[in-house]
Order: structure tokens, then sequence, then C-alpha cells
């Protein structure tokens, strides 16, 4: 498992310093709203905090289907804060901004290639094929 946290870490940090990641859930709703073909990867994250969150629930039961409708991988993280300190997205006092939905997504008509990006979509596979839909990452820690 670790050996996938690592690889998404690697992804987000290549995908950030090329501008192809949108970060937060009402802007990634925007993007997938408008630009549906342009998403490569979508990480959804929440914490115990969150967990009861009804309204966060149901955008991501959203998302999820909007992902499996247009056959983009998708996995769920556990740790916002781990998440804002690889994405650099922390307020001022060090708390995370909006992580929950990241989305990697294709600059311009190109495919957005990235070794990282390879690996987590033969991992979503093959979790696919033992009906694990949105399988879990543990995200390294520093």
């Amino acid at each position: 498992m670790h050996y996938h946290g690592k690889a998404l870490e690697e992804l987000l940090v290549s995908a950030k310093s090329q501008e192809c990641l949108t970060v937060g859930v009402y802007e990634s709703a925007k993007l997938m709203n408008v630009y549906p073909d342009c998403v490569a990867f979508c990480v959804l994250a929440t914490d115990e905090e969150y967990e009861c969150d009804i309204a966060l629930q149901i955008h991501f039961t959203l998302i999820q289907a909007f992902c499996f409708d247009n056959g983009i991988d998708i996995v769920r993280v556990n740790d916002t804060q781990r998440l804002a300190e690889i994405l650099g997205n922390t307020d001022e006092s060090g708390e995370p901004k909006d992580v929950h939905c990241v989305l990697v997504a294709n600059p311009s008509a190109d495919t957005f290639e990235d070794p990282a990006l390879e690996k987590l979509s033969l991992f979503c596979e093959e979790c696919r094929s033992f009906s694990e839909w949105v399988p879990a990452i543990t995200l390294p820690e520093r």
C-alpha cells in the first residue's frame, strides 16, 4: 500500500507543477460539468471530522457516479491534512483548505502522461476486478 501512496503523491506533485490540478468539491464539479473529457484521475479525501457530513457525502456520490460513467479512475484518501500539505493548500494557520476532491486534468487535447498515473490506473483496474470500486490509499508520511 505504501507503493500506491507514494505513486499518488508523485502524481499530485507532477500535476501541480504542470498546472493540471483542480482542487475543491465545487471547483471540481464545475470542471466536470464544463469539460468532462479533460479529467484523467480523481481523488476524494475525507477524515473522521467529515465522515458524517451529509452534504459532502452527497457530493462524493455524485462525483463517483460521474467518474464511473466516464471511465475515470478514482481513489479515496483518509488524511486531508497530509493531502493539503502535498498540494500546498493550507491557510495561514496551517489548516487545510477544501481538498475533499482533487482532479488531475489533461492539459489541452493531449493526454496527461505520467508514470505514477499509469501505476495508479493499473491499481484501480486491479481493485475493480475485485469489486472494490473506490480503493483507499494511504499517503506516505513526511
